[in-house]
């Protein structure tokens, strides 16, 4: 097999671009600099399908080993044949060889080994030949031997159709067309487990869908019910059909003396051996992709919400929520750096709101707060409605956003969180966190688990070294794509720079406190374990600001600095205009780019890179991206209506919608029916994490928190669109809801509680959490206009 055209087959892409990717990962090259850097030589392959590229290849790989291994093995044992090592060969998959290796494996004791053992091969033999002349009972007559365990002719019988039914679940063509045959026409059903049992399953307690079109997020939801004894799960096949082709295979010649046994052998096989076989296989098939499916939403989640924007320039309050324990503040600086901290007890059982208000306010004024960061965990709606409140009377203009806490508890109470704020308690840390995820999200983020920031579904459910590996790759490729600097970054952010390892990261936190800030990139090179091969990976993606030299500061890599001031010089310009900015017109100065490229002897590519960044130095990605909703009021449900428009916040995706955060304590959900006017595969076809959005009220369900929002166009929508919302749409969204809920259900027990608030914001809509039943929104609003008014601050 060429591993390598197969993948550019695959990917639609040129073998050159493969084998050339290839030989660069062999060499030890990251996936980021050969993305950024390496652009002529795999003619432009970008780290999406360079991930892909390396995920196949590895793949392959182990499909060629495994190939060799079992061509060694047949062959020691003198049964390969030239046909055999042609379908070896030519296999694609694993399960195709192993189908194929199934008759020659080692096999451990069978009911077909136990009647070889007692030597009923040869009426194996006689009945496959199907050309008896007298009875069966006859001829197995001669096969009795009471001290071989075959007391009568139906033993003998029996066993003689067990070698039968072995051989025939051992075919390789059997098992293919079997397995395409339930591929295609079976169902995956699920039923009711345990009688009165209520539970977010019951919509499967009576549900079957074909194999070949049920969603990936319903097979998770039903694994996850099977799992916690709520649901059986099985997939029914075309039995009938797949016997019928079984007989008309082994069933040669209608001889009424071997046909019946045959027969009997051919049910046998299927039921016995092959149709859980199968099943196993193809539950197993359902759940990769499932899987595959949920983590590519998650992914695609964590990288938008990774790439929202920071907040420049702003002193920013962190409010992290709470009852009982109070609600912990933090205010931070423009840099991230802890200007004060403090406790409130605004709730019960204390219910100090005025101490509440008079200290905020007074923490308003001191450090002069632009914005407060409120954590959407326990007690956030009834923050929300004070906050709102307070910055009313506040004596500077100061606005709030809701910041997913998901995560925060496992960084606050981590041994980083503890070296990194040594000064401050668990709550405390929590609270410097949600003010720092506004001010810099992804520098904050990158020290939690990926798993833990809850923009995904199931991801508990699945494979947690895949799911690892992927949201550990988009967290790499996101920090390679921004930038790091060098001389401010965390020891987490910077080990997700290209050939930086959590060693050499801390490596260069030591450097730093013992030398004091890097002057240059070449300077990296004095650190612990960072040598040459670490150098070239990681140099283009350090940013080094007011440094010696201007390039260093810039996505150009030291490899290009020459060819880039080569580049100055022809274009009539000093690095002087580069420190001061003075590049913003360098592309009109350039003329045809494929002509500049040839005259400095370096690749279109490259060269088209170098005047970007030449353009903008030290520009950021994410400030492209939408910039969060500033609030200075709060909505609560029973302002919604039904026709209502609102612009909103993308919280979460998933395949069956999108949750919009529009102000309110439960975010809404935008069906995949209700996202766009056209059939739409995806909400990701349209949607990301972070996009701000108009919506449209469809339905508000106050007594089950549940918001349907529509973002079709007003002209399109018509009578047919409201009855659809009436009826199809209402179960639909029940289906969709039992899901979620599910998952949160069964999530909420044995995670940190912020782990799991991926649909909804805090979890809100779980009216079991007893801490949701206190307090109201709309009371802590009215209640606050004439304690403001006559409060007196120190």
């Amino acid at each position: 097999m060429d591993i390598n055209a197969l993948i550019a087959d695959e990917l639609k892409v040129k073998k050159s671009q493969v084998d050339a990717a290839v030989e660069l990962l062999d060499e030890g090259n990251t996936i980021p600099f050969i993305a950024r850097y390496r652009k002529e030589v795999t003619g432009g392959l970008d780290d999406d399908a360079l991930r892909v590229l390396g995920e196949r290849l590895e793949y392959l790989r182990g499909l060629e080993d495994r190939k060799q291994t079992v061509l060694s093995t047949i062959e020691e044992a003198g049964k390969l044949t030239d046909d055999l090592r042609r379908k070896i060969d030519v296999a694609q998959t694993l399960a195709e060889v192993e189908d194929i290796y199934r008759p020659y494996k080692p096999k451990r004791r069978t009911r077909a080994t136990i009647a070889k053992e007692r030597g009923l091969e040869p009426l194996a033999e006689i009945l496959k030949a199907q050309e008896l002349k007298t009875s069966l009972n006859d001829e197995a007559e001669k096969y009795v031997d009471p001290e071989n365990d075959v007391h009568v002719p139906e033993d003998a019988v029996q066993g003689a159709c067990d070698i039968i039914a072995e051989e025939i679940s051992d075919n390789a063509d059997f098992r293919s067309f079997i397995r395409e045959k339930t591929k295609d026409e079976g169902l995956m059903v699920s039923a009711q487990k345990k009688e009165n049992a209520p539970s977010v399953y019951e919509m499967y307690y009576d549900y079957s869908e074909k194999v070949s079109t049920i969603p990936g997020h319903r097979v998770l939801a039903m694994n996850r019910g099977e799992k916690e004894d709520f649901l059986t799960v099985k997939i029914t096949a075309p039995v009938d059909d797949i016997k019928k082709y079984l007989e008309k295979q082994v069933i040669t010649n209608d001889n009424p003396n071997t046909a019946p046994a045959l027969k009997n052998a051919v049910s046998d096989a299927y039921d016995r051996l092959i149709a859980p076989s199968i099943e196993r296989e193809i539950r197993s098939d359902l759940t990769e992709m499932a899987e595959d499916g949920a983590i590519k939403v998650f992914s695609a989640n964590l990288r938008q919400l990774l790439l929202a924007p920071p907040i420049a320039g702003k002193t920013v309050l962190g409010w992290d929520p709470g009852f009982n324990h109070g609600c912990k503040l933090a205010v931070c600086d423009p840099t991230g750096k802890i200007l004060t901290t403090d406790m409130v007890f605004p709730f019960k059982p204390k219910n100090d709101t005025a101490g509440t208000v008079k200290k905020v306010l007074s923490l308003i004024d001191r450090y002069s707060v632009d914005l407060i960061a409120l954590g959407n965990g326990t007690a956030s709606r009834e923050s929300e409605a004070l906050v709102a409140e307070i910055i009313k009377s506040a004596s500077r203009p100061v606005q709030y956003v809701i910041v997913n806490e998901a995560g925060a508890s496992v960084y606050s109470a981590s041994e980083l969180a503890a070296k990194e704020l040594p000064d401050l308690d668990v709550e405390g840390r929590g609270a410097a966190s949600m003010a720092r995820r506004l001010i810099d999200p992804l520098s904050e983020l990158v020290k939690i688990d990926p798993k833990a920031i809850g923009v995904g579904q199931y991801q508990h459910d699945m494979n947690q070294k895949k799911l690892s590996e992927a949201l550990s790759g988009v967290v790499e490729a996101v920090v390679n794509s921004v930038g790091v600097d060098v001389n401010t970054a965390s020891a987490p952010l910077l080990s997700y720079v290209a050939g930086i390892s959590k060693t050499v990261s801390n490596n260069i936190l030591t450097y730093r406190e013992e030398n004091g800030s890097f002057g240059d990139r070449q300077e990296l090179l004095k650190v612990k374990g960072l040598g040459p091969k670490a150098f070239e990976q990681c140099a283009g993606f350090l940013r080094i600001r007011d440094g010696k030299e201007p390039l260093d500061n810039t996505g150009v890599h030291p490899e290009s600095y020459d060819k880039t001031k080569q580049l100055l010089g022809i274009l009539g310009f000093t690095e002087d205009d580069l420190k001061n900015g003075n590049l913003s017109d360098i592309d009109k100065k350039t003329g045809p780019v494929d002509e500049l490229a040839e005259k400095l002897d370096i690749g279109v590519p490259t060269l088209t890179d170098i005047i970007k960044e030449l353009k903008k130095p030290g520009r950021d990605p994410r400030e492209e991206m939408p910039k969060p909703i500033l609030r200075s009021d709060v909505l609560s449900m029973d302002d919604l209506k039904p026709g209502m428009k609102l612009k909103g916040t993308v919280r979460n995706i998933v395949d069956f919608g999108a949750f919009v955060d529009i102000g309110v304590h439960e975010d809404g959900l935008v069906h995949i029916s209700q996202i766009s006017n056209r059939h739409i595969k995806h909400p990701l076809d349209v949607l990301s994490i972070g996009d701000i959005v108009d919506v449209t009220v469809l339905d508000v369900d106050k007594e089950k928190g549940r918001i349907s929002l529509t973002m079709k166009n007003d002209a399109e929508k018509s009578d047919n669109g409201k009855a659809e919302k009436q009826n199809g749409r209402r179960e639909n969204d029940r289906r969709d809801s039992g899901k979620r809920n599910a998952a949160r259900k069964s999530d909420k027990n044995n995670r940190h509680r912020d782990s799991d608030k991926k649909n909804n914001r805090g979890g809100k809509n779980n009216t079991n959490r007893p801490d949701r039943q206190r307090g109201n929104s709309r009371d802590v609003g009215t209640n606050l206009g004439s304690l403001l008014s006559g409060l007196k601050l120190d």
